[in-house]
């Protein structure tokens, strides 16, 4: 895996549109000092130095699609709010459409403001809905897909279970997936694991198959039992489960029978593993767009997982960093 292969895998994705369905969502992050307790109530004052706007959720894998090379169509909903506003806002400046973004007038845009003093996490603030969307939001989300897709296209469903992928649309989905032929790639959460039937790849974490499953098992070297249990209930085609500092294991199916490998973590240290899993499936779709193998895919989101994982925060993969830190560690 040289950079010359690397190269011509990112080139011949650099013109693909890679559809983003799901929970796209804003991230706050509120910078300031604690020195004192208010005269009030016993709690500490905060005192904000200073604020930024990231992008969270389904947004953020748009994002890295975008940094990676390829062009990204995010489908989503937000709120008719301030939230929303700057959620537009920030994507714009960062070069992505917001032409696919629904807007439901009852319902908060999803966003999660982080209170942080001298590299301390104080407090998480949620504002959110995970009730489902309307069925009038939900076909449109379809047909925008429906519309836009071309034959051969890549398509991720991001699931964080904030009702957008409610179980109609995702059947609706897959019903375009296999009339244009397009490869769906789901990163799942509990309520709907089991409704992504038929799909190119599902890319659970470990503790979310245990979860669905209701099962845990000893350790990462016996995780494949209940994956393969997952791949025949829902028939899809391959399975990449994400172990933390372990890796990942990939579980491909080809004529009846599966094969399994597990890759090593590509990490030299770790300080925040917040938006790995964006990062992973960003990488897969974007090697996919470029005609490479699904392991080739696995593990260059490998090395993007790594690199990601030694910043502070949610931050994208760029294609130029990634290509030279491969090949210059193989």
């Amino acid at each position: 895996m040289n950079k010359a292969f690397l190269e011509n895998i990112f080139a011949k994705a650099g013109n693909s549109h890679i559809f983003i369905i799901g929970d796209v969502m804003l991230d706050r992050y509120l910078f300031g000092d604690v020195n004192r307790i208010s005269p009030e109530a016993p709690v500490q004052v905060f005192d904000i130095k200073k604020s930024e706007n990231r992008l969270g959720g389904a947004a953020n894998v748009a994002f890295n699609i975008s940094t990676l090379g390829s062009i990204p169509y995010l489908i989503g909903i937000t709120g008719d709010d301030r939230e929303s506003e700057l959620l537009k806002e920030q994507l714009k400046s960062l070069g992505v459409s917001t032409d696919g973004l629904i807007t439901e007038d009852k319902r908060p845009t999803t966003s999660k403001t982080r209170v942080i003093s001298d590299a301390h996490h104080l407090i998480r603030i949620d504002s959110e809905s995970k009730e489902d969307i309307s069925e009038i939001s939900g076909k449109k989300l379809v047909e925008l897909l429906e519309l836009n897709a071309r034959t051969g296209d890549v398509v991720i469903l991001q699931d964080y279970n904030k009702g957008v992928l409610t179980k109609n649309v995702i059947h609706k989905i897959n019903d375009v997936a296999k009339k244009k032929e397009l490869r769906i790639l789901v990163d799942p959460k509990f309520e709907n694991f089991f409704e992504y039937n038929d799909v190119y790849l599902f890319k659970p974490n470990r503790k979310e198959l245990e979860d669905a499953m209701g099962k845990k098992v000893k350790d990462h070297n016996h995780i494949d039992v209940l994956a393969e249990e997952v791949m025949e209930k829902i028939k899809c085609e391959n399975i990449i489960l994400t172990l933390g500092e372990h890796g990942m294991m990939i579980l491909e199916k080809s004529n009846g029978k599966i094969t399994k490998e597990i890759i090593g973590t590509k990490a030299r240290k770790v300080a925040d593993v917040s938006g790995a899993g964006d990062t992973v499936i960003s990488t897969i779709a974007v090697c996919l767009a470029g005609g490479s193998s699904l392991r080739d895919a696995a593990v260059i989101s490998n090395y993007a997982a790594g690199l990601v994982v030694e910043e502070v925060g949610i931050v994208p993969v760029y294609k130029d960093a990634l290509i030279a830190n491969i090949s210059g560690g193989i």
